[in-house]
């Protein structure tokens, strides 16, 4: 008995040995292998949607003569005009014009991902909105004289 339980803590030390073996291999192989090098200046293009105009895509990062995609999301509503790239703060939408039966707004910059150059501030527009909004309606059929 006392043979048995030498050989399986032997085969368990031996299993953790191996175990944390492999480990520092696919570390050192994922640090090599998504381009992971001493740069520190990587610079990144703008989001590429791989299908259509939005959706899932990549960007290109280049630093010194090194290169590597990531990927990436252009988002699919009115945001796509300036990609998912920068954080804005925008403040209300204006009033409706009347000539072209839009309304704009301005935002400015709190953010570039990944190193991105981009516009300080931008504008926006989106068509007026012509739906008046329902009351809500009272309870039906019940109360007076039901």
């Amino acid at each position: 008995m006392r043979g048995l339980f030498s050989t399986i803590i032997v085969v368990l030390v031996a299993l953790m040995i191996v175990t944390t073996e492999a480990g520092k291999n696919k570390k050192e192989k994922n640090k090599g292998g998504k381009g992971g090098s001493d740069c520190a200046e990587w610079r990144y293009g703008s989001c590429v949607a791989n299908n259509a105009d939005c959706g899932a895509g990549t960007r290109e990062g280049t630093c010194n003569e090194q290169t590597k995609k990531v990927k990436c999301r252009v988002p699919c509503n009115w945001k796509k005009s300036f990609g998912g790239d920068y954080r804005f703060y925008f403040c209300n939408w204006g009033e409706c014009d009347a000539a072209t039966s839009t309304k704009s707004r301005t935002g400015t910059l709190v953010k570039a991902l990944f190193s991105v150059d981009c516009q300080q501030t931008i504008s926006v527009s989106k068509p007026c909105t012509t739906k008046v909004k329902n009351k809500p309606k009272g309870k039906k059929g019940k109360g007076k004289g039901n």
